[in-house]
C-alpha cells in the first residue's frame, strides 16, 4: 500500500492511500480520516460512500465530515466510486462506467472483469483498513450520497448484523423503477431484472426489513428528487413498521451544501449507535 498524502487535521490524520486491488484487477485510491484517539487504542469506522462523478475526494474536502468526526472520536472511510485506468471499460455518459460504479458486482461485458464494488467495499478493503489501521472491525456504521446513499441502504439492508447504523444524504432509493439504476443495472447485471431487486433499498428493505437504526435526509428544492424517489423508501419503512428518521428538508438541493449542513446530525446519530 503506497501514501500518497497524510495531513494533520482536527487532531487527527486525513490520509489517502492507494493500493492493488484483488477484487477490481487494478489500483483503488482511498481517503481515511484517523482521529486522535486512534494513537492509543482502536476506534469505531464510519463508511461513506459518494455518488456519481466523485473519486475519494469529495466528500474528503467538501463534506465537513472531519471536524465532527474528530469530536466524536470515529475514523471516517472514503473509498471510490469505481475502479479507474487504463484497460478499464468506461462510457462517455457521466452515469456509467468510470464514477459510475453503483457499488454492484458486475457481471456483464466489458464491465465485469474490473467493476466488482460491492466485494471491494464489504470484503477487500475492511480487511486492508483492520490490517493495516486501528480501527474496530466489530463497530462500524455507514451513509452515502445519491448513487452513494443507495449503495450504503443497499449493504445495511443486505447484511444484517454488519453495520451498527445507516444513514444516507438523498439516496437513490428504488432505482429498479428509475433512469438512475435501470440504465446501470442493467448494463451491469444484464437483461434479467430479478437480479437488480438486490440492489434496490426499497424492494429489500420492505421484503427483509432493517434492524438498525436509519436516517434519511433529502431536500424539497433536490432537482434529482424525482429519480431519487424518498417516497419508495417511505412506503418500504411504513409497511415494514420500522422505526426510522425520514427527513425532507425544505429548500436544499442534491450539493455539498445541502450534505455539509446536515453531516453533523448524521455523525451525532451514528456516534451513538457506535458507542452505545
Amino acid at each position: 500500500m503506497e501514501t500518497l498524502s497524510e495531513n494533520r487535521c482536527f487532531g487527527g490524520v486525513q490520509g489517502v492511500y492507494r493500493h492493488a486491488s484483488h477484487s477490481t484487477n487494478c489500483d483503488m485510491t482511498f481517503g481515511l480520516f484517523l482521529p486522535e484517539e486512534a494513537d492509543h487504542a482502536p476506534v469505531p469506522v464510519l463508511w461513506y460512500l459518494s455518488g456519481l462523478t466523485c473519486t475519494h475526494e469529495n466528500a474528503m474536502v467538501k463534506a465537513g465530515a472531519q471536524a465532527w468526526a474528530a469530536e466524536q472520536g470515529i475514523a471516517l472511510v472514503f473509498p471510490d466510486t469505481s475502479p479507474r485506468g487504463e484497460g478499464v471499460a468506461d462510457d462517455p455518459n457521466y452515469d456509467l462506467g468510470q464514477g459510475a460504479g453503483f457499488y454492484v458486482n458486475a457481471t456483464q461485458a466489458p464491465w465485469a472483469p474490473h467493476f466488482q464494488m460491492w466485494d471491494y467495499v464489504t470484503e477487500e478493503l475492511p480487511r486492508i483498513l483492520t490490517a493495516n489501521f486501528n480501527v474496530d472491525e466489530d463497530r462500524q456504521s455507514i451513509t452515502g450520497h445519491s448513487m452513494g446513499g443507495h449503495g450504503a441502504l443497499t449493504m445495511a439492508a443486505a447484511l444484517p448484523g454488519r453495520f451498527r447504523s445507516v444513514s444516507a444524504f438523498a439516496p437513490i432509493c428504488h432505482p429498479t423503477a428509475g433512469d438512475w439504476g435501470r440504465k446501470q443495472l442493467g448494463a451491469y447485471l444484464g437483461p434479467n431484472e430479478d437480479s437488480w431487486n438486490a440492489h434496490d433499498a426499497a424492494l429489500l428493505i420492505q421484503e427483509n426489513g432493517l434492524d438498525i437504526p436509519l436516517l434519511v435526509d433529502t431536500g424539497s428544492s433536490d432537482q434529482f428528487i424525482d429519480l431519487l424517489m424518498p417516497e419508495a423508501l417511505a412506503r418500504a419503512v411504513m409497511k415494514r413498521r420500522i422505526p426510522a428518521d425520514l427527513r425532507l428538508q425544505k429548500g436544499y438541493d442534491h450539493s455539498y451544501f445541502f450534505v455539509s449542513t446536515f453531516m453533523e446530525d448524521h455523525i451525532s446519530f451514528h456516534a451513538e449507535a457506535l458507542y452505545s
